[in-house]
């Protein structure tokens, strides 16, 4: 194996038309179990051209800036940078991991809402102007540290359905800019947009009229004010779905073409993250111990009826948790049910089961409750649409290993990538061919990060 996560070394296989993901999991469980069973990732990076496909046909000319703290790993932001997709960074790190790229800071915007002074340097240094701001303390910060900074103020967005309490958190009012401005006025600070964000759990598609509405209320202050407004960015919250991404255009569209049409000169940005890389990897981990339960303490409410009183209940301890791939379960709810790798029959009993991470600690359960085959020490376990918050800086608590990662394209999306112009020299040297007939020894094992 060569290469860590955050080093720029690494591999992607090109697969033949006879391959599949399947088959690339298969050979890298047989591997990882004759070389020690190590959590590991696949990412199937010819899932990024085709999302960034569908994005053009749905969202154009909406330019997208993909934010880097959804996956950080090397070969997801050289593809997209390949593709010339935006960055939304939050760090210092992140701005320095991006422009070791050779993205240019015209395409980067520093999206914190609470910077610390010294990345305000670093990005003013670094020549990166666009930055979000929502209070006056940060806009005074910025006007100390970055004067040729340009600002997006943020505007909260009122999302009732979602989690409102999160929305309000980030974000002024639209009573608020007005002081912003009289701020920015003051201070000689830019003043170039307005940005706004609304949840990805949101179902009232409503919140994004009044957004786009408060944004043109904004825009007609700061011209009040002499300041000359070019940006608007409507945030995040694209889950990945085709159909969620069809509504919200068929939402905004209209609402664009009034406020902000073609010939204002305003670009219209946005900062798909999980839509581009949740489906694109799917983390395979390994059962490492195990315990029978004799009693109905796990039980979720109703599944009693169901079992039989003499039916045990399945603990799974496996090699990687909430310090790891799965940090996000800690404040969200996991978004994907584990599947079994070894072959089952169809009419196979299975079990009430709950699956908890290595490191012993009461928080670290990955899912609380399903329905498995009883399984052994061993058996692995593969969970899908794990590309996004489950990549980026991971802890070392309890020793814990950072699983590999493997990346893979097939041959029909690499050939998208060439017919339309998109491809780079660095691209070009990480990858090789992988023959449909999948039998690689740890010596010529397409192996990249760990």
């Amino acid at each position: 194996m060569k290469g860590f996560l955050e080093d720029a070394n690494y591999s992607i296989g090109l697969l033949d038309e006879g391959a599949t993901l399947a088959d690339v999991i298969d050979n890298c469980i047989y591997e990882h179990t004759h070389t020690g069973k190590r959590a590991f990732y696949v990412g199937d990076l010819g899932k990024l051209v085709k999302k960034n496909i569908q994005w053009q046909n749905v969202m154009a000319p909406i330019k997208p800036f993909y934010p880097v703290r959804c996956n950080s790993t090397p070969g997801v932001l050289e593809i997209l940078g390949t593709l010339g997709i935006g960055f939304a960074c939050s760090s210092k790190s992140e701005m320095a991991l991006v422009q070791g790229l050779g993205i240019s800071p015209e395409n980067i915007i520093y999206t914190n809402p609470c910077k610390q002074a010294s990345q305000i340097k670093y990005a003013a240094k670094a020549g990166i102007n666009i930055m979000t701001c929502d209070s006056d303390i940060e806009l005074k910060k910025i006007a100390r540290n970055h004067p040729n900074a340009k600002l997006l103020l943020h505007i909260a967005t009122e999302d009732i359905t979602a989690d409102e309490e999160m929305n309000m958190k980030f974000g002024t009012t639209l009573k608020n800019c007005r002081h912003l401005m009289e701020c920015a006025k003051e201070f000689g600070v830019q003043i170039v947009g307005v940005k706004f964000h609304v949840s990805g759990s949101c179902k009232e598609l409503q919140t994004y009229i009044h957004a786009i509405s408060d944004a043109r209320c904004v825009f007609d202050m700061a011209e009040e004010f002499g300041f000359k407004m070019n940006m608007l960015d409507i945030g995040g919250g694209f889950t990945g779905s085709e159909l969620q991404l069809e509504e919200i255009n068929h939402v905004i569209r209209p609402l664009l073409d009034v406020y902000f049409p073609k010939e204002s000169g305003i670009d219209v940005i946005a900062e798909p993250g999980c839509y581009y890389v949740s489906s694109a990897f799917t983390l395979a981990v390994n059962i490492i111990a195990k315990k029978t339960i004799e009693y109905d303490k796990l039980l979720p409410s109703g599944m009693e009826q169901a079992r039989n009183d003499d039916e045990p209940v399945f603990t799974y301890y496996i090699n990687d948790g909430v310090y790891g791939s799965f940090a996000s379960k800690l404040s969200e709810k996991l978004n994907t049910n584990p599947g079994v790798h070894k072959k089952y029959k169809e009419d196979e009993p299975l079990f009430a089961s709950s699956l908890w991470g290595p490191s012993c600690d009461e928080l670290d359960q990955i899912v609380e409750n399903c329905l498995l085959p009883e399984l052994s020490v061993g058996d692995w376990l593969i969970f899908d649409n794990m590309g996004s918050g489950t990549l980026g800086e991971q802890s070392t608590f309890n020793d814990y290993q950072r699983p590999l990662i493997y990346y893979m394209m097939s041959f029909s999306d690499w050939d998208e990538m060439q017919d339309a112009g998109i491809t780079s020299d660095t691209l070009m040297k990480n990858f090789f061919f992988v023959p449909s007939c999948i039998q690689l020894s740890p010596e010529d094992r397409f192996s990249t990060s760990a």
